[in-house]
């Protein structure tokens, strides 16, 4: 790619404005850890909701899209799509609950929730886990995508002025500048300057990822000829289902009735993953925390939510589906995406600075919070917990810039080793297996204990490695992976309930505190309640319930109705548009009935 004077401009003014927010948001952020890692708990649902988007839509995002559209259709997006089931009940059921236990981080939540050593290790353990390797993986995945793309767009890169020849090595050095720039400014900025980039970045790498759209339908011919073409590769493929199917077909091989039985039933509620935790949890959470309050907490979560899966996929989509007609021969799917930037004759060249600057935006805005929220574990649930409680606001702000920045070195080199890494992160995930249950219900059974945690987290641990290193199965493949899943949660599950009944449950009086302080539905809090009676908790569950079943409709039919609009089935799609809307305006009726409450 040829970058012009004009080209360099705004790539450049692209990087100052983010030094300048930085800047602007120094002395605010640098008051106290509360600032730091929260924003001061005043922070406006819009705002957090559009970071915690921003924070998901990577550089390699887009990328790994087009890969999934490639290999199964329009229909493979359902590996996370199936997520927004889970989405919403952070939103009705988790949001108002974790802003009100008034914690910094969610690993603080293991002795709010529980007391004595096990509380304490379970704390030590989680911020230590999700701080160092985990972060580091997610971050060194990142920074890989990243240089990926940089050798796309320049496959003869070279820094000269350095000594540097080799385009990888150089892919390497620019991007360890580029995150080099993040955590500076994450470290000078904090949360406050992290979130408020965000809305910058996100606002520019959306508006240039429907462009990049727009041009890529309308370089195969528009939106019929697109359709055509894709029935004519329909037939190439051989009883594959269509690409434009937004549902697998009935016996697909990658996704047979077990895997999508797995999807849609189990794994959305049962297993981690970064980002997308049962119950809420990581930089979502902190976004939680943030918050004004309860209100704000609400909104920011259901915003998210619909962002990310009613707004953002479209244009990813109608790229990845443009490139496949345009570049039918190649081989590496997931560069078909980029290579349309680089096409003279599907993306003006004229726009080819914006593009890198939204490329930059898509990779800083993850970068930026996963070393903020990796600090904050660091600092707040270790450092200042276990090794040096006591001292000033100002200390552990300044720790808290140095382990920004040395997280930033740590994961430059997981990206070094990347051969390490697959197996690595393959290893780390199959902790998350099976621990969904314990998640959700420490809010709402009091017999929840920290062993009950440590066990599911220990037995889904243990019983994901049997079933991948001894027995062989292999998750690559969807029906393995699908069984893998199932008896890693019926284990986990028998392994933490009959831990959670042969062991002591919590102190009546830290029971009795939590549910003062976090006021969950009493359903399942046996005597609780009423030692409790200053304390009028809301037996919300079913009203909950209804929310989540209208979030979920109005955010999937907004999702299938744009689709089908943009596919020209106008008549379907605007009646599930309108179903979206009258979901919407059903759940803010709702809402509005109830007065929100005390938020």
């Amino acid at each position: 790619m040829q970058l012009t004077a004009i080209d360099w401009l705004i790539v450049l003014a692209y990087f100052a404005i983010n030094i300048g927010i930085a800047l602007w948001y120094k002395a605010k952020a640098t008051q106290s850890t509360s600032e730091f890692f929260v924003g001061g708990r005043n922070v406006s649902w819009w705002l957090a909701g559009t970071s915690m988007v921003a924070t998901t839509f990577a550089a390699d995002t887009p990328l790994a899209v087009t890969g999934l559209v490639a290999s199964n259709g329009i229909a493979g997006n359902w590996v996370w799509w199936n997520m927004l089931l889970s989405g919403m009940l952070t939103v009705f059921f988790f949001a108002r609950l974790w802003r009100r236990a008034g914690v910094l981080t969610d690993v603080e939540f293991a002795e709010l929730r529980y007391s004595g050593k096990p509380a304490a290790f379970l704390r030590g353990f989680r911020a230590l886990y999700l701080g160092l390797p985990i972060n580091c993986i997610v971050l060194g995945w990142v920074n890989l995508a990243m240089v990926k793309i940089i050798l796309m767009l320049f496959p003869t890169l070279s820094l000269g002025f350095l000594g540097i020849s080799d385009p990888k090595i150089a892919a390497l050095v620019v991007v360890f500048g580029i995150m080099a720039l993040t955590a500076g400014i994450s470290s000078l900025s904090g949360l406050w300057g992290v979130m408020v980039t965000d809305l910058f970045q996100f606002v520019l790498k959306m508006g240039m990822v429907i462009v990049l759209a727009f041009y890529s339908v309308k370089a195969v011919g528009g939106m019929d000829a697109l359709k055509t073409k894709l029935m004519a590769l329909d037939e190439a493929r051989g009883g594959q289902g269509s690409i434009l199917s937004f549902f697998p077909a009935s016996g697909s091989l990658w996704m047979p009735a077990i895997a999508l039985f797995v999807y849609l039933a189990v794994s959305w509620w049962a297993t981690w993953y970064p980002g997308a935790e049962p119950g809420g949890g990581g930089y979502v959470a902190q976004r939680m925390f943030c918050a004004k309050d309860e209100k704000h907490s609400l909104l920011a979560t259901l915003w998210f939510s619909i962002a990310h899966y009613a707004l953002r996929p479209w244009p990813w989509i109608l790229t990845a589906l443009a490139s496949l007609v345009l570049y039918p021969e190649l081989t590496d799917k997931e560069s078909g995406y980029v290579k349309t930037m680089l096409d003279p004759n599907v993306f003006p060249p004229a726009l080819a600075g914006l593009m890198i600057a939204a490329f930059a935006a898509a990779y800083m805005s993850t970068v930026s919070t996963q070393l903020n929220w990796g600090a904050s574990y660091l600092v707040h649930d270790f450092y200042r917990r276990f090794l040096k409680p006591g001292k000033s606001e100002g200390h552990y702000v300044a720790m808290a810039q140095v382990m920004t920045v040395a997280l930033m070195l740590l994961s430059s080199l997981v990206t070094y080793y990347q051969t390490s890494i697959q197996g690595a992160w393959k290893f780390l995930m199959a902790v998350g297996a099976g621990t969904g249950s314990v998640f959700i219900l420490r809010w709402y059974w009091w017999r929840i204990n920290a062993w009950s945690e440590v066990s599911a987290m220990a037995a889904s641990f243990v019983t994901s490695m049997v079933l991948q290193f001894v027995l062989k199965w292999d998750t690559e493949k969807p029906e393995e992976f699908a069984w893998t899943v199932l008896v890693t949660v019926a284990a986990s599950s028998v392994v933490w309930l009959a831990v959670t009944f042969l062991t002591r449950p919590e102190k009546e009086e830290t029971l009795v505190k939590f549910f003062r302080q976090v006021k969950p539905s009493p359903a399942l809090w046996g005597a609780i309640p009423a030692l409790a009676k200053d304390v009028t908790a809301e037996r919300d569950g079913w009203t909950n319930f209804k929310h989540w079943v209208l979030g979920c409709a109005m955010i999937y039919c907004a999702l299938f109705g744009t689709g089908k609009i943009l596919f020209g089935e106008t008549s379907l799609g605007f009646l599930l548009c309108v179903v979206a809307a009258c979901c919407g305006y059903g759940l803010y009726r709702s809402l509005s009935r109830i007065g929100w409450k005390t938020l």
